[in-house]
């Protein structure tokens, strides 16, 4: 997974989690949006847990990082109840919001920052049309689920900086699993071990969660936080064509050119960001004149270390990002 591109990954993460989204509207229909979150975050933690098996945390730092990035994931799927309020592509729309006001807060060229802009123009022109019921309560769940997730973004970029591997976002979804379970319990009971609707809950928790999350994590690896809220911003796309395919929703004109204004924005996010070449030493700015120095320390070095180790600097495997 690692050796795709960055970009590819956001896009697989953003098709993968509006498309388990649609079915979970659906799941939501049946055992209520408290009972789709359940399923969505216990099971998901259980796939990740056997995935992983993670160390507990070491540390206060690691403790409240954990417990943070869980947070911010329970927050996200105030989703699912704004869903019973809005369609997919409005929902969505909206709590793109978060990501969008977080790339424009961290941009520091204009270009960046107009891309977010345009962006955010698209979010705009995609619930503008008058003809769309926008009930409050939806809205304040959406927006509430787009701060959750601009939040998410940073920690996970945080996270991914400090750590290899998924066991920290194991932890992190068990931590959101346990914040959100007991509600779903208490909501559906026994209703939630029906087999129709754990195979459901298991397609859910796969498309929209252990999929995306691992991806994401993977891609903000390699790229600024302010470059993924922006490819973010292709969620409303992904979303719509999963409200038409899965759920017989339609899309104004006004929305389809919506679409068009995010798709430009990713585009342009996509060809602009700093690109990595490898570990996170490469990146790193040598003082003036080191350079060469450094460069002459390593031939030293190979010609004195024999053939095989210079076989190995040629052809070893390169430290993970």
């Amino acid at each position: 997974m690692t050796r795709l591109p960055a970009p590819a990954l956001m896009l697989a993460s953003v098709l993968s989690i509006q498309f388990g989204q649609a079915v979970g509207k659906q799941l939501a229909g049946v055992v209520g949006a408290p009972g789709a979150v359940a399923l969505r975050l216990g099971l998901a933690a259980l796939v990740l847990l056997l995935l992983h098996r993670p160390s507990l945390p070491r540390g206060r730092a690691e403790t409240v990082s954990v417990l943070g990035l869980g947070t911010a994931i329970a927050g996200m799927n105030l989703i699912y109840p704004a869903l019973l309020f809005l369609p997919l592509g409005l929902a969505s729309a909206l709590q793109l919001l978060g990501p969008v006001t977080l790339a424009l807060c961290t941009s520091r060229r204009l270009r960046d920052a107009g891309f977010a802009a345009l962006a955010g123009c698209g979010v705009w022109l995609f619930h503008a049309p008058g003809d769309v019921r926008m009930p409050l309560p939806g809205v304040l769940l959406a927006l509430a689920a787009g701060a959750s997730m601009a939040g998410y973004l940073l920690l996970s970029k945080r996270t991914g900086d400090r750590t290899t591997g998924g066991g920290p976002l194991a932890l992190a979804v068990t931590w959101a699993a346990l914040l959100t379970v007991p509600f779903g319990v208490a909501d559906q009971g026994t209703a939630l071990l029906a087999p129709r609707v754990l195979a459901t809950g298991l397609v859910v928790a796969v498309l929209s969660a252990v999929g995306p999350y691992s991806l994401e994590l993977a891609a903000l690896r390699r790229l600024p936080a302010r470059t993924v809220s922006v490819l973010t911003s292709l969620e409303p796309a992904s979303a719509g064509l999963a409200g038409v395919l899965v759920l017989g929703e339609h899309l104004a004109l006004t929305q389809w050119a919506a679409l068009g204004c995010v798709g430009v924005a990713s585009t342009g996010a996509v060809s602009s960001a700093p690109r990595s070449t490898g570990g996170p030493d490469r990146g790193r700015r040598l003082p003036k004149g080191a350079g060469a120095g450094a460069e002459a320390d390593r031939c030293r070095d190979a010609l004195t270390a024999g053939p095989g180790t210079a076989a190995e600097d040629r052809g070893g495997p390169a430290p993970r990002p």
